[in-house]
């Protein structure tokens, strides 16, 4: 099985709807494919509706999280979408998106880009705007070459010169808001160091003592030494090792399914929740 636990559709930051991500992920040869939009589930419905035979949908979304100063992000699979007070949540981060929004593009202006927020808007379309959109518009407007490039000190990376700050959940009460949704956490790319700060070691150990089911491991941001580490740091913790492309269409040069999930690994995340079950094929979404 080719196990894919991290994309990204136009409901959020990526450039392919829930639609079109679900033929591609097909098309790639996955077997499962998680949609984890950033605080949004918006794209579920869709993504279910043209779900393809042979292939199976994991729901998720990024949870953008904040501890000690420093931002972090974590997935959440397998909730259930409609309990309450996670909804509540993601609602709340997803409103302050906007005006951090603009307050970045208005840093980029203070710096001399002629960034506008009308192509920022136009970028970031129906889906919630964030940092990615951004970078598109840096990538138009020929002040940086790709996407990547503009997540960096003099840019967009955490507390880069255009960074500003956003509402974003306590990991700890991440954990437990999805937890009692029944789903399962798993710390997104938790030591990419070139996209900022990252949290200290002892600071996973505490999340795991919390109830964090696992991190990712094979990641396009982690270099072998690195993965190495968080492959040792798991076992030490008793968390679940994941692999995931962190797919966003156009917007970056990875491939579906370029890193994936080990099947055993997919299986206890499988078990562990109670929120909802995995969509095979071209079936409807079934709450647990």
């Amino acid at each position: 099985m080719r196990i894919d636990l991290h994309t990204h559709s136009t409901a959020s930051d990526g450039t392919d709807s829930p639609a079109e991500l679900m033929r591609a992920a097909a098309a790639a040869g996955l077997d499962v494919v998680a949609l984890t939009d950033h605080d949004t589930v918006r794209g579920h419905a869709e993504a279910i509706a043209a779900l393809p035979q042979g292939l199976t949908l994991v729901t998720g979304a990024e949870l953008s999280c904040r501890i000690d100063g420093v931002s972090l992000h974590m997935l959440a699979y397998l909730f259930d979408p409609d309990e309450p007070e996670l909804a509540r949540e993601r609602e709340l981060v997803r409103d302050d998106r906007v005006p951090r929004a603009r307050t970045m593009v208005g840093k980029l202006q203070a710096l001399g880009v002629p960034v506008e927020w009308e192509q920022v808007a136009r970028i970031a379309g129906d889906g919630s705007v964030g940092r990615p959109h951004i970078a598109t518009a840096l990538v138009e407007l020929g002040v940086v070459e790709t996407v990547s490039d503009a997540f960096t000190p003099e840019w967009l990376a955490n507390g880069g010169r255009a960074y500003a700050e956003k509402h974003e959940l306590d990991p700890f009460d991440a954990i437990r808001l999805v937890k009692a949704a029944g789903g399962v956490t798993v710390f997104a790319h938790p030591l990419a160091v070139k996209r900022g700060e990252v949290v200290p070691e002892s600071s996973i150990a505490q999340l795991a003592a919390a109830g964090l089911d696992g991190i990712e491991v094979d990641h396009m941001d982690h270099d072998e030494p690195t993965r190495a580490r968080l492959r040792g740091l798991a076992k030490e913790l008793g968390l679940l090792a994941t692999g995931s492309s962190d797919y966003h269409g156009s917007r970056k040069t990875v491939r579906l399914g370029e890193y994936t999930t080990d099947p055993e690994i997919y299986g206890e995340i499988t078990r562990r929740a109670t929120g909802a079950f995995p969509v095979p094929g071209a079936g409807g979404f079934c709450p647990a």
